[in-house]
């Protein structure tokens, strides 16, 4: 098979695979959890859920593993939350929380058993060479309940994509806010959605673009440029290539069993409102 194929059929399964990951930042039930252990705020308990397999991290590392996000954000964040509840706490309370979500939103009919085969079966074609939140995850023990075991191996696959993004963006000269900018500049998402939700104020904002204006990556309307659409399109490129170990552990046939049977299941959750769409992490439609 041809690389560019690989590429494509990596999109496919992200595609349709993200969204049985993305629950988590959304549900009700997945804030509250880490509420109830005593995590101060929505941001506390996203990067402690996102990065508790890694361990008690402080603001620095927590920053290196989510650079999207602005260090200030983070830093409110860690390390106090480990001083409310441990990382295996925060786990346990993640993996409970999703077993109770994907519960009560996912159809009946769904084929979770066959579906978390396939999914683990990708993952067994994973490498996590500079991987290290991906690698984490994998490590964490597959779940005696079934829905929780589908979310987990939803986690690493998309875990794995992800550390592969922050890969191509640094190829690229590009660092958190660099990425935040130019997804807005490329349509992806506005403003609003990408400054709020990730934490940088108007001065790092506004210095930032001119940064990229000057890097000719960027207008003066804050559109990309020429150059700049073909930095980004390289991102996404390699971003695909980095992530074509599942794909190539699967074979096409897999990777369209797994598409036919997490698409369905990923649509359902955005048709009922339980990813929203649009979302301020960028979740694709599937």
């Amino acid at each position: 098979m041809a690389v560019d194929s690989q590429e494509i059929l990596a999109r496919r399964l992200w595609a349709a695979v993200e969204p049985l990951h993305g629950i988590v930042y959304f549900a009700e039930e997945s804030v509250e959890a880490l509420r109830r252990l005593g995590l101060k705020g929505y941001y506390m308990g996203y990067f402690a859920g996102r990065l508790c397999p890694v361990g008690p991290l402080d603001a620095p590392a927590g920053h290196a593993l989510s650079f999207a996000f602005a260090p200030g954000r983070v830093a409110r964040a860690l390390p106090d939350a480990w001083t409310y509840a441990s990382p295996e706490e925060v786990l346990a309370a993640r993996l409970d929380a999703v077993s109770a979500v994907l519960g009560r939103a996912l159809p009946p009919s769904a084929d979770v058993v066959r579906l978390t085969q396939v999914l683990e079966s990708a993952a067994e074609g994973c490498t996590y060479e500079g991987r290290v939140l991906a690698a984490a995850w994998s490590g964490v023990a597959r779940p005696s309940d079934p829905l929780a075991r589908l979310w987990l191996a939803a986690t690493v696959l998309r875990e794995h994509r992800g550390d592969g993004h922050v890969m191509a963006l640094a190829q690229h000269g590009l660092g958190g806010l660099d990425a935040g900018i130019t997804h807005v500049a490329a349509g992806g998402a506005t403003r609003e959605q990408i400054q709020t939700t990730r934490g940088w104020s108007e001065e790092e904002w506004e210095a930032g673009v001119w940064r990229l204006r000057v890097r000719g990556l960027v207008d003066s309307a804050g559109r990309l440029t020429a150059e700049g659409a073909l930095v980004r399109e390289s991102v996404e490129s390699a971003t695909d290539r980095l992530a074509v170990g599942p794909v190539a552990r699967l074979g096409p046939s897999g990777v369209e069993e797994a598409v036919a049977l997490a698409a369905p299941l990923s649509r359902h959750l955005m048709d009922t409102g339980v990813m929203p769409v649009p979302n301020p992490i960028g979740v694709p439609r599937a």
